[in-house]
């Protein structure tokens, strides 16, 4: 089991050694190529399309710019302290424990409640193709194939995550290289579309514009998960590089490029983009067979992917948060190199949210979509003023960490902090986001107050 941090024990002696480091360079770099192909992308983008029309384009291009950045920054930090705990053992360094506090288990209430959401959403679609079979079964079969499967070793998440990751990259390559030979005019059965569908470029003006981007910036979650994964490699500093310094032509191809695709060959006003979703109209648009039925194979994949991935991410980020001593002890109990309770404890919190979808859906349910609906953006926060304080420290007490640079430091930062301002002033505006703005605001203070009480009463004991 591993020690209790103490004020003797400051976060840069830390180390996640009691973890297993059962992933390999093959698995990180899967986690890494197929973290980018979120259920975001095939699930919600169709109604950014619909709000912003072929400026969603735009709209995922300056929200992929800042993930570009965010990834940059924790990667630099990563690679200098590889951690499960990822971003809040990062700010726990950097700010204090309150912030690292803050940061964790927000995001923990978040990964535990997609898990429920992304069960929900597979679900939905095998009840699709068996009518009759209750959801809540179809739910409960997926938790306990990946709850025992994180269970059993990291490598079995690592298997999954490989395997779920190279189905997405095939996936979504085969249907980029259909749709640039469709817009060539060398597909046999299609026309060159031209420039005829991105004629009225901003339908519903600078608004629109303004929903596709804040529906662009949380299609991007997920792609934190390869920095915690990273801890459990075996060797975190390179996989950390590697995955950081490919992230640009990632984020460029397989989102940007794709909604390039679609908008140039389908009509953005067409109610199958959100009906059916974007891929698979584009698809039926081309007229390809069984395209329906493949695409919703490949969405139920990146559901399951995102559900495996966010149960590793839960468990690893409260093991750390414990390891710091930053919550209940038992949840950092180590069998077989793997932290079990925590594993355990957050499948039955994902497996609650489905109940309460149930149960009660208007009041309670509602109120915990609002209450993580930000919670990235406050999160991503944490990290740009984490590497802000960081990297000053980092140059001058141990320089050769540095395996990773953020870059125009600190000219980037400041700006890609701006952003993330500039995001929330956004949310505040718009009615629908306004809420979550404000639920996930004062989860977040809460927390923060809890961290900074438990802070003091450390400092004075």
């Amino acid at each position: 089991m591993p020690s209790r941090t103490t004020e003797e024990t400051p976060p840069q002696q830390r180390t996640d050694g009691s973890l297993s480091h059962g992933l390999k360079q093959r698995h990180l770099s899967m986690i890494a190529l197929g973290g980018v192909i979120g259920a975001g992308l095939f699930v919600g983008s169709g109604a950014g399309i619909a709000a912003a029309g072929p400026s969603i384009v735009i709209a995922y291009a300056l929200s992929g710019l800042l993930v570009m950045l965010v990834m940059r920054m924790l990667g630099e930090m990563s690679a200098a302290y590889p951690s499960s705990g990822s971003f809040s053992a990062h700010a726990e360094r950097a700010i204090g424990p309150w912030a690292g506090f803050a940061a964790g288990w927000s995001f923990w209430v978040l990964l535990c409640t997609a898990v429920g959401l992304e069960g929900i959403g597979a679900a939905k679609i095998v009840q699709g193709w068996l009518p009759g079979t209750p959801q809540w079964m179809w739910v409960a079969l997926f938790m306990l194939v990946f709850c025992g499967a994180n269970l059993a070793a990291v490598k079995n998440f690592g298997e999954f995550e490989f395997w779920f990751a190279a189905l997405k990259i095939g996936a979504i390559s085969l249907f980029l290289i259909l749709g640039v030979l469709a817009i060539a005019g060398v597909l046999p059965g299609t026309d060159a579309p031209g420039t005829s569908h991105l004629g009225d470029f901003l339908p519903h003006g600078s608004e629109g514009l303004l929903v596709g981007l804040l529906a662009s910036v949380f299609a991007y979650g997920g792609l934190e998960t390869v920095t915690i994964a990273a801890a459990e490699s075996e060797d975190p500093v390179r996989g950390v590089a590697s995955a950081v310094r490919t992230a640009m032509w990632r984020i460029a191809l397989f989102y940007i490029g794709s909604m390039a695709v679609v908008v140039t060959l389908v009509p953005w006003d067409s109610a199958e983009v959100v009906e059916k979703g974007p891929y698979v109209a584009t698809l039926d648009h081309l007229g390809i067979p069984g395209a329906g039925k493949l695409m919703n194979v490949v969405v139920l994949v990146a559901l399951l992917s995102a559900m495996n991935a966010n149960i590793y991410g839960s468990s690893r980020i409260a093991f750390s948060l414990v390891e710091r001593g930053q919550g209940p002890k038992a949840l950092a109990r180590l069998s077989g190199g793997v932290p079990r309770i925590a594993v355990l404890t957050s499948c039955v919190l994902g497996f609650l949210c489905v109940l309460l979808s149930y149960w009660r859906p208007d009041d309670v349910f509602k109120w915990l979509l609002n209450m993580i609906g930000a919670v990235i953006l406050v999160v991503w926060i944490f990290i740009a003023v984490s590497q802000l304080l960081l990297r000053r420290r980092i140059e001058r007490e141990a320089p050769e960490r540095l395996v990773v640079r953020m870059w125009a430091f600190p000219w980037l930062t400041w700006i890609a902090l701006a952003g993330m301002v500039a995001i929330f002033v956004l949310m505040a505006r718009e009615p629908d986001t306004r809420l979550q703005l404000y639920s996930t605001g004062g989860m977040t203070l809460c927390l923060a107050a809890v961290g900074y009480a438990r802070q003091r009463a450390r400092a004075r004991g």
